[in-house]
C-alpha cells in the first residue's frame, strides 16, 4: 500500500477525541496539533457514555485529603500516593476549566454545584452535568471549543494504525480511513484512546473500545503497568443490548438497594452495603447470579416517581426495556467498564518511548491502584491533560517528511476474541481459565488478521493476571484468594509477554473456543 505523506511541520498529533484527547489538544493551543478521531467526532467514543460524574472537593465539608484518602482506600494499597495527591489538589481548578471550556454543570436554585455520592466516597463531591448524562455535556462542550480553535485540525473517520519507531523514537503516525492510509511525521504522538472493555461480551464500552492504544504502544516497544485490573461496573442493566446501558453508581447514592428475585437485600451485612467499593459490590453480584438468581436494582422507595427528574437518560433506557423504575426494579448484572492498567507513564505522562505519551484510560498513573475510586476517570482525563499539554509543548520538534515502511495493520475486530476474553479475564479468576485463554490467543496474536492486535492486548492481561498471584481490588483469583503483602506495581512489556505465553503454551493444550 502506497502511503499518502502529509507534512504537517511537526505538530504533535493526539490519537482519541473522548474527554482526554479534547482537552490535550486545547491545553496546547494556540500550537498547532492534529486530532485524530476514529469516527466522527463525538460518536464512538466512552467519555459520551459517561453518566457518572467528575470527583472533586468542591463541598463546603470537603477537602483535598478526604478525597486523598478515599481514593487510596479504593485503590487497595497498590496507588501512587504522589500521584493521587498532585490530582486531587488539581481537581477543583479542572471543574473551573471545564467550566470556562463551556461545560453547563449541574447547579442548586442558589447558584452551588450540585453535588451527588457514589461508592466509597466519604463526601459529596460528585459534580455533573445534565443530571445523569455528564460525558454527552462534556464531549457536546470541548468539542465545540476545538471546532473554534483555529490550531487544532481534527481529522475525521481516521483510524491511527501504527506507530513509526525509529532509534527508540516516534517519527510518524499511520493512519487510515475510507480514502486510504496516510503517514503523518511527528516527533510527538499523544495516546487518548480509552479503554478496552469491547474485548468482553458484556460490557458498557462502545464495541470499539478494544485496546488500540494499547496495541499502537505494544508494537512500538512502550512498558506497560497493573493491565491486570480490569473494573467492572456492578449494575449495568441487563439486556440483549450492547453496549450494555450503564445504572449509574449515582442511582445507589441517592438510596436504591441491591435484591435478588425474592427482594431479599442481600448486602445489608456487608461494610458500606451498596455504596461498597466497586470490586467487592461486582462480585457479590457475580455470586448471586452464579447461584442462579437474578438481581435487581431496587429505587422505587428511595426515589419512585421522582427517578424520572433525577435520571432521566436511565429512565428512558429502562423503558426502552420494558421497565418502569419508579414502580419496577430493574435487572441488572455486571458488565466490564474500566481499565486501571495501561501504557506506564510518568508525572508528565510521558511512556517509555521517545516522544510518546498516554493520557486518560489508556494510561496506567497509578492514581487507580488496583480499583477506581468511582468518578474518578473523567477528573483523572481532565487533570492530567494539562500537564501532558504542557510536556509535549516542552519537547522541541525536527520536521522529518518520510516514513520508513508503508506497512498498514487491519483495522482490528474483537468479535471473535470476546467469549475467550470473557471466560479468562472475568470477576472471578483461576490459572487453568487464564492459560487456555493464553494459549487459545497467542496464536490469533500472532496472525495477521483484523483479531491479532486485539488478541494481542488480551494476551498481555492475561499474562499479567497469570503473574499476580493474589487477589486485590479488581483483580480476584479463586486459586489465590489471600493478599500479598510484598505486592507492587506490576510491569510487562510485549516481548516477555510473548515469551512468558509461548512457554506457557508448550505445557498447555490449546483449548480453543472459537466457532
Amino acid at each position: 500500500m502506497n502511503l499518502d505523506v502529509h507534512d504537517i511541520g511537526g505538530a504533535p498529533v493526539i490519537i482519541g477525541a473522548g474527554v482526554a484527547g479534547l482537552m490535550t489538544a486545547l491545553h496546547l493551543a494556540p500550537e498547532p496539533v492534529v486530532l485524530l478521531s476514529n469516527a466522527g467526532l463525538g460518536t464512538g467514543a466512552c467519555s459520551e457514555l459517561a453518566q457518572g460524574g467528575l470527583a472533586a472537593s468542591v463541598g463546603g465539608e470537603d477537602s483535598p485529603e478526604l478525597h486523598l484518602c478515599d481514593t487510596l482506600a479504593a485503590g487497595d494499597g497498590l496507588c501512587d500516593v504522589t500521584t493521587v495527591r498532585r490530582t486531587v489538589r488539581a481537581a477543583p481548578e479542572a471543574i473551573r476549566t471545564l467550566e470556562r471550556f463551556g461545560v453547563a454543570f449541574d447547579r442548586s436554585a442558589d447558584g452551588a454545584l450540585r453535588l451527588g455520592l457514589e461508592a466509597a466516597h466519604s463526601q459529596r463531591r460528585i459534580v455533573h452535568a445534565a443530571g445523569d448524562a455528564t460525558g454527552r455535556e462534556l464531549v457536546r462542550a470541548l468539542i465545540a471549543a476545538a471546532r473554534r480553535t483555529a490550531s487544532i485540525t481534527i481529522l475525521e473517520n481516521m483510524e491511527a494504525r501504527r506507530l513509526v519507531v525509529e532509534d527508540g523514537a516516534i517519527i510518524a503516525v499511520v493512519a487510515a480511513g475510507c480514502t486510504g492510509a496516510i503517514a503523518l511525521p511527528t516527533r510527538r504522538a499523544v495516546l487518548a484512546t480509552g479503554g478496552i472493555g469491547g474485548l468482553f461480551s458484556d460490557t458498557t464500552n462502545p464495541p470499539g473500545s478494544c485496546g488500540q492504544g494499547l496495541a499502537l504502544a505494544a508494537c512500538a516497544g512502550a512498558e506497560f503497568a497493573d493491565l491486570e485490573f480490569v473494573q467492572f461496573h456492578p449494575t449495568a442493566l441487563e439486556g440483549p443490548r450492547r453496549p450494555m446501558p450503564l445504572v449509574s453508581e449515582a442511582v445507589r447514592g441517592e438510596g436504591a438497594v441491591l435484591v435478588d428475585e425474592q427482594g431479599e437485600r442481600f448486602l445489608a451485612e456487608t461494610p458500606g452495603g451498596e455504596l461498597a467499593p466497586r470490586d467487592v459490590v461486582a462480585r457479590a453480584v457475580w455470586h448471586q447470579l452464579a447461584a442462579g438468581r437474578r438481581v435487581f436494582l431496587d429505587a422505587r422507595q428511595c426515589l419512585g416517581l421522582r427517578f424520572d427528574k433525577r435520571f432521566p437518560a436511565i429512565a428512558d433506557l429502562c423503558r426502552q426495556a420494558g421497565i418502569d423504575p419508579a414502580t419496577d426494579p430493574i435487572p441488572v448484572r455486571p458488565a466490564a467498564h474500566y481499565h486501571m492498567g495501561g501504557v506506564a507513564v510518568d508525572a508528565a505522562g510521558r511512556s517509555s518511548i521517545e516522544g510518546l505519551w498516554a493520557c486518560g484510560e489508556v494510561a496506567c498513573t497509578g492514581l487507580h491502584g488496583a480499583n477506581r475510586l468511582a468518578s474518578n476517570s473523567l477528573i483523572e482525563a481532565a487533570v492530567t491533560a494539562s500537564w501532558v499539554a504542557e510536556s509535549v509543548a516542552d519537547v522541541s520538534h525536527t520536521r522529518r517528511p518520510r516514513v520508513c515502511s508503508a506497512f498498514v495493520p487491519r483495522r482490528p475486530d474483537a468479535s471473535g476474541i470476546r467469549p475467550i476474553v470473557s471466560a479468562a479475564l472475568g470477576i472471578i479468576r483461576d490459572s487453568e481459565t487464564l492459560r487456555d485463554g493464553v494459549a487459545t490467543l497467542l496464536p490469533i496474536a500472532a496472525h495477521d488478521s483484523a483479531a491479532s492486535g486485539p488478541a494481542l492486548v488480551a494476551l498481555m492481561i492475561a499474562i499479567a493476571a497469570l503473574r499476580r498471584e493474589e487477589s486485590r481490588g479488581s483483580h480476584c483469583r479463586s486459586d489465590f484468594p489471600g493478599r500479598d503483602a510484598d505486592a507492587r506495581q506490576s510491569r510487562l512489556t510485549l516481548p516477555s509477554a510473548i515469551q512468558t505465553a509461548v512457554a506457557l503454551s508448550w505445557r498447555a493444550p490449546i483449548r480453543s473456543t472459537l466457532t
